[in-house]
């Protein structure tokens, strides 16, 4: 990308991240399935790149006029194609020349290929094909000019066959070559599949070259010639024209299914098709060119994430155990230990029970009579949402706000939106045209008709206890009236929009967000200007809105100085005359960084907010987001302390410059990982506590 350009292309930007990730499964100090985990990863994040972003630069190429905002698309298109094809050629070397080599090392065979010159193999798969896979065997002869179906992210092997003469005399006819499709079945059994143990050795075949060993069986009469995996992603866009007018609920309902039948995004091949099998599959299927997706032998490689390790938890990394804070124990009531003071806790490095204890203490606290709470993601077997049926059942009046328009969550939140409204609770549906990814929840108590102390909890990430114990985010308990104030202002707001609540400590979109940015910038711009310190110090998931950005820019020319933490996609260019004083880092670790935090210096009398805000124009223009200062000096201190390690952090912390590349960081400081020294640091801080609370005693 020539450097003229003032803004990063947000999904070249984003392909930047996703190759971090791969390079984490290069990292020789992590463990084997760690690593490999990392390859799940990368797999993982870009079948659903393409369902959604792909997916859209395609429909932009064909009708251009319905994407104004989407120039270029072809070219764009193109460029992902190509960056991506030599991802795979790295993934492959990953895996291949590092991977297998430390899986056999440490007693794990993985034979690719369906290969293995064991008797005792031969004869299992043999006998497991003829017993196990046949009955879920469906192979489908494809013809010339009749259009066929691929089910959405459904692995396929291709397969190419010839006729066997009927006679010695034809043996030398040219035979036309014929084309199948057979689905390979891990709906009804695992993607890896456990061979009898030998030589001390635990082995295992991908389901695929199991399919692949019996393909000769599966069609009598003909030669096979080779077979080649193949998928095909689908535009995971539900195609919903009009929010507006209708149901939207029940507009969802109908088109979940469409995600399976949907538009093709991407036909993943293995770059070693043959060109005639592929151009067959093309038009068998209507793929372009454009969409085509150079990969290895091998697809839908997230199912890395269910690799079985026979000597589990050896060869794994282990996260450390959530920290229970002394004082919340201590308290033994949520209600009393905020009372005490405003308190933040840190995930995974802090236990997100506590957030389930809120809400569970909400619901038999005989003062509490009412409990609102935003819903964006949750648990599968949500215990957040079990809680709040209690509550319900508790007599309690439950509120609370479900969007149904979270991507690849809708069907979860349906059936949750569901089951609590059979519990009583008031379920609130997604305003059209927005999408609430406000993270929030408020425990309310009334004494005639009068709020008494009442309790908040706001949050940077969901109230969903599985991701909490892998994404780092963080969680803000208070009962300071400002903010209860400006939450039920809120939860007013999204249930009905034509009055917007008057705001004391809150930063919303659609309200009043980007203006008290812009006069924070303005700030730290007129600070530098009169020959003080600006700073500022940004954490996010993304940035992209390019007004923000040009603020930036000035601000960074004006000489106040910016750090940036971005982990995914950055529209901003660094290293350039308007950006000369703005470092932007990118953080990738075990522990998906997912916080959102400003910091603005302030002349020393540092401001700190904590968001569930990126700064995509997604985030700014299209979704209700909250951002809420942090004033305490204990608890800002103890961010800053996390940010400070961030940005000295050398081992997983990486610079990108001016082409996008992660750019290792070079140190003669000792090794400091950030995750692991702020996990130490909260350790530290509790048992200070605790030797206090003792000495008091």
């Amino acid at each position: 990308m020539p450097i003229e350009q003032q803004f990063f292309n947000r999904d070249i930007s984003w392909l930047s991240f996703n190759h971090r990730v791969l390079e984490e499964a290069k990292d020789t100090s992590l463990p084997l399935f760690e690593r490999l985990k990392f390859l799940a990863i990368y797999s993982n994040n870009l079948d659903e790149f393409y369902k959604v972003r792909v997916a859209e630069y395609r429909n932009a190429t064909l009708h251009p006029e319905s994407y104004p905002d989407i120039p270029h698309a072809k070219v764009t298109l193109e460029k992902i194609n190509t960056i991506v094809g030599r991802h795979w050629i790295e993934y492959s070397k990953i895996f291949k020349g590092q991977i297998l080599p430390l899986m056999e090392e440490n007693g794990i065979t993985l034979h690719l290929d369906g290969y293995s010159n064991k008797t005792e193999h031969m004869q299992f798969i043999d006998n497991f094909f003829n017993t196990e896979l046949i009955p879920y065997c469906q192979p489908v002869l494809l013809n010339k000019g009749t259009k066929s179906f691929m089910r959405d992210n459904r692995l396929y092997l291709a397969v190419k066959l010839y006729r066997k003469h009927k006679n010695r005399d034809k043996k030398n006819k040219k035979r036309r070559a014929r084309y199948a499709l057979i689905k390979v079945p891990t709906n009804d059994h695992p993607r890896f599949i456990k061979l009898p143990q030998v030589d001390k050795q635990h082995h295992y075949m991908f389901l695929d070259d199991a399919l692949r060993y019996g393909l000769p069986e599966l069609f009598p009469g003909y030669d096979v010639v080779g077979s080649w995996g193949v998928k095909i992603t689908r535009n995971a866009d539900l195609g919903i024209e009009d929010e507006f007018w209708g149901d939207l609920v029940e507009k969802i309902r109908k088109n979940l299914a469409l995600r399976k039948t949907g538009t093709p995004a991407g036909l993943y091949h293995d770059r070693a098709i043959p060109s005639d099998v592929l151009n067959f599959l093309m038009d068998s299927f209507d793929i372009k060119p454009i969409e085509l997706v150079e990969t290895g032998s091998y697809q839908n490689l997230h199912d890395f994430f269910s690799f079985p390790n026979p000597f589990s938890p050896k060869l794994e990394w282990q996260a450390p155990k959530p920290i229970k804070p002394f004082e919340l124990e201590e308290a033994g009531s949520m209600f009393e230990a905020i009372k005490r003071k405003e308190r933040v806790l840190h995930y995974p490095y802090h236990s997100f029970d506590y957030v389930i204890q809120f809400l569970r203490e909400a619901a038999t606290d005989e003062k509490v009579d009412e409990i609102k709470v935003t819903q964006y993601r949750v648990a599968s077997n949500s215990e957040v949402v079990g809680a709040l049926i209690f509550a319900a059942h508790n007599k309690k009046k439950v509120t609370v706000f479900v969007e149904v328009k979270a991507r690849f969550d809708e069907e979860n939140n349906l059936y949750f939106a569901r089951q609590m409204e059979k519990a009583g609770i008031k379920i609130i549906y997604s305003i059209p045209g927005l999408k609430v990814h406000a993270k929030m929840a408020l425990a309310i108590r009334r004494a005639n008709g009068e709020r008494k102390r009442s309790f908040a909890y706001l949050s940077t990430g969901n109230f969903n206890e599985k991701t909490a114990r892998l994404y780092a985010d963080h969680g803000f308990f208070t009962c300071n009236d400002a903010y209860l104030d400006d939450m039920e202002g809120l939860f007013k707001y999204l249930e009905d929009q034509s009055t917007k609540p008057k705001l004391n400590k809150l930063l919303i979109t659609q309200i009043n967000l980007r203006k008290q940015i812009m006069k924070r910038i303005n700030r730290e711009i007129e600070l530098s200007k009169n020959g003080k310190q600006g700073y500022i110090l940004l954490k996010m998931n993304g940035i992209q809105n390019k007004n923000l950005i040009s603020k930036l820019y000035e601000a960074s020319q004006a000489g106040v100085k910016i750090d940036l933490i971005v982990r995914g996609i950055c529209c901003l260019v660094p290293n350039q005359p308007y950006s000369e004083n703005i470092r932007v880092l990118r953080l990738v670790d075990s522990f998906l960084e997912h916080a959102r935090i400003w910091v603005f210096g302030n002349n020393n009398n540092t401001e700190m907010f904590l968001s569930s805000a990126d700064w995509l124009n997604r985030n700014i223009n299209r979704r209700i987001e909250t951002a809420f200062p942090i004033e305490q000096p204990e608890l800002k201190a103890e961010i800053l302390t996390m940010l400070e390690m961030q940005l000295a952090d050398n081992v997983k912390a990486r610079n990108i410059d001016e082409y996008l590349n992660n750019v290792r960081i070079e140190s003669n400081s000792k090794p400091l990982k950030a995750q692991q020294a702020f996990y130490q640091y909260l350790l530290q801080l509790d048992t200070i506590v605790r030797e206090d609370s003792k000495k008091q005693k």
